[in-house]
């Protein structure tokens, strides 16, 4: 029977999100990857209960993580049922629908009848009453903003979610939506984007900035650039690595674009006692407007090496001034 660490929650820093009363540990464990059917199961056990173990209450999810979709859920729901039950007022549990679940016209998108439908699914696949968090995965140019937010409010209201985000909204949206869920009284706390040293997308479609001035939360995804900012490519493109022969998310020409940048960036970690990965997460974290970063992992000793890097997240300006000179250079 498992028994958390006793000392877990000193372990962890926690930050608050955005102006809500909620908070989250400044690493979060994303089930994007390595959760899916073809994982290991003790291997995933592992990795949850380590992350819990060392303060990690936040775990996301999302309808169609896996592959296949939805078995990562159905995952976590297996090792949560076995391990997590007693500790489950200690979790934030997140997941997501936004995008293609299953044919037909009501399976994908943003529409009333496939976010309440997907989210009765995804609380079934995990064996929970509720979600700590739910978020509207993607814009959805075809949907007035108005019923998919309207959706959202009939979640919180049925008891399903007790907070919920957006994810991958520019700027100018999530400052429409915001005002909609502000007048129905909804909870929205939180936006989820993509955000690291070499993608700086939430900078320039306004969502960083949006996200401060109205007091949200932003928790990063794809931190260290779906691997890139780790020591991983600095001696070429391993045969077992996710890039190797890619053609999704990651590939050897998004490898290659960016690997001078990297070998720079390498030289300020090395100087700053961190690896890369450390360096490139304490960098989000220097950030106020980050409430937390969404590590991903294959392993548990993956899974410390990156919580080491909540021991130093404060740079020189001068520090900063060499990443951003590095980062932006095209």
């Amino acid at each position: 029977m498992y028994i958390a660490d006793e000392s877990r929650y000193e372990k962890m820093k926690y930050n608050r999100c955005g102006k809500s009363g909620l908070k989250l540990p400044a690493v979060s464990l994303g089930l994007w990857h390595n959760f899916g059917d073809a994982a290991n199961y003790n291997n995933m056990e592992e990795i949850c209960l380590t992350a819990f173990d060392n303060g990690i209450t936040h775990f996301d999810l999302a309808n169609n993580y896996g592959p296949s979709a939805g078995s990562a859920e159905t995952n976590f729901g297996l090792i949560f049922a076995k391990n997590f039950k007693p500790y489950r007022d200690e979790m934030i549990i997140s997941t997501k629908a936004g995008y293609y679940m299953w044919p037909g016209p009501y399976g994908d998108l943003g529409s009333r009848k496939y976010l309440i439908a997907s989210l009765d699914q995804s609380l079934k696949r995990m064996g929970l009453e509720y979600v700590d968090i739910f978020y509207h995965h993607r814009m959805d140019p075809d949907t007035p903003l108005e019923e998919t937010m309207e959706a959202l409010a009939q979640i919180v209201r049925s008891g399903k979610a007790l907070y919920v985000g957006l994810s991958n909204y520019d700027g100018p949206t999530l400052a429409k939506a915001e005002k909609i869920l502000a007048d129905s009284k909804v909870p929205f706390i939180i936006n989820q984007n993509r955000y690291n040293i070499l993608d700086r997308t939430i900078e320039n479609n306004g969502l960083k900035k949006t996200s401060a001035e109205l007091g949200k939360g932003i928790i990063c995804y794809s931190p260290l650039h779906q691997g890139i900012l780790t020591n991983r490519y600095l001696d070429g493109i391993p045969e077992d690595s996710r890039a190797f022969g890619g053609k999704g998310f990651l590939n050897e020409d998004k490898v290659k674009e960016c690997i001078d940048q990297v070998f720079e960036l390498k030289k300020i970690s090395d100087e700053r006692g961190q690896t890369l990965a450390e360096m490139s997460l304490a960098w989000l974290l220097n950030s106020p407007e980050i409430t937390s970063v969404l590590i991903g992992a294959s392993r548990k000793s993956q899974l410390l090496d990156n919580l080491k890097s909540i021991e130093s997240t404060t740079f020189t300006a001068e520090e900063l001034e060499k990443i951003e000179n590095i980062a932006l250079r095209k």
